[in-house]
């Protein structure tokens, strides 16, 4: 795998010489039933060198292989995170380690570069696509090519699952309960329409509001409205119960992640970055408000 990362990463310190060893020493890792949800979006070369590696959203192709191969030689098995739910129970899933492994933004390299990758170890993965790039020609979003509609289909049948992304990756905690609506619930028909099965799964685009309670408890309502069973979020973290059924914590992975850290994470060494994440959403959160 690659190297720590061209930069200083207090991240990656935190996780392998703070974290780790105290959860080791008071087996608090141990204590929780993990199935960790990866989080992905390109797999393609970096290519802004001034991003710190934990912002990044691009894994090299050479750096994917090696954390699914580092997954399949360690006995992981690949669910989806409608499956995470089922096997997060210690009586369902005794003795057996898993991984979900997502994608958001719908980029045609999952198509091109991360699915034969996925399908040479036997591992599936789920895709949450903004529908208003996918179209039967390839668009583009981010500067960068989307699937197509025709790729969705091949790609389902060959194991692989989608979920939504909204319509058009707004921020919706700045939009109305309308728009909400419309984004949350077109783009979940749009799927349905085009593979002729029912979607599931919702992915959250940016960083998720979990501050505001008021809007959170408003989303999971759209949501289930919708006809939606689960959710995932950017909110770091690799434990999950069926009361946050809908916004599920996932693992951000990238080029920057070797096989040390990337243990690191799947142990749940790295959740402890979900405190600083929360304080610092809430320092913003108050100084909008003033």
């Amino acid at each position: 795998m690659s190297s720590s990362g061209p930069r200083f990463r207090a991240d990656r310190i935190v996780s392998l010489y703070v974290s780790r060893p105290w959860n080791l020493l008071f087996g608090l890792a141990a204590n929780i039933r993990r199935i960790p949800i990866l989080m992905y979006h390109s797999i393609s070369k970096p290519g802004n060198a001034s991003r710190h590696p934990y912002f990044d959203t691009e894994t090299s192709p050479e750096a994917f292989e090696a954390q699914i191969r580092f997954l399949s030689e360690r006995g992981y098995s690949s669910v989806s995170p409608e499956e995470v739910l089922w096997y997060s129970d210690p009586k369902e899933s005794a003795n057996k380690k898993f991984v979900s492994i997502t994608f958001d933004d719908g980029f045609r390299d999952f198509y091109t570069t991360a699915f034969p990758i996925l399908k040479k170890y036997a591992m599936s993965a789920t895709m949450y696509l903004p529908t208003s790039y996918i179209q039967p020609e390839a668009l583009s979003f981010k500067s960068k090519p989307c699937l197509t509609w025709s790729e969705v289909r091949e790609l389902r049948r060959e194991g692989m699952y989608f979920g939504s992304h909204t319509v058009t990756h707004p921020h919706l905690h700045s939009l109305s309960l309308e728009e909400i609506n419309l984004e949350v619930r077109d783009s979940k028909l749009k799927i349905e329409d085009e593979l002729g099965e029912l979607i599931n799964s919702f992915a959250y685009p940016y960083a998720f509001p979990e501050q505001d309670r008021t809007f959170t408890n408003r989303l999971r309502e759209v949501m289930q409205d919708a006809g939606y069973t689960n959710g995932v979020t950017t909110v770091i973290g690799s434990s999950h119960t069926p009361s946050n059924r809908y916004f599920l914590h996932r693992v951000p992975v990238n080029t920057w992640d070797e096989s040390t850290l990337l243990e690191a994470k799947l142990r749940g060494h790295y959740d402890w970055l979900r405190r600083p994440q929360y304080l610092k959403k809430l320092i913003s959160r108050s100084e909008k408000a003033t």
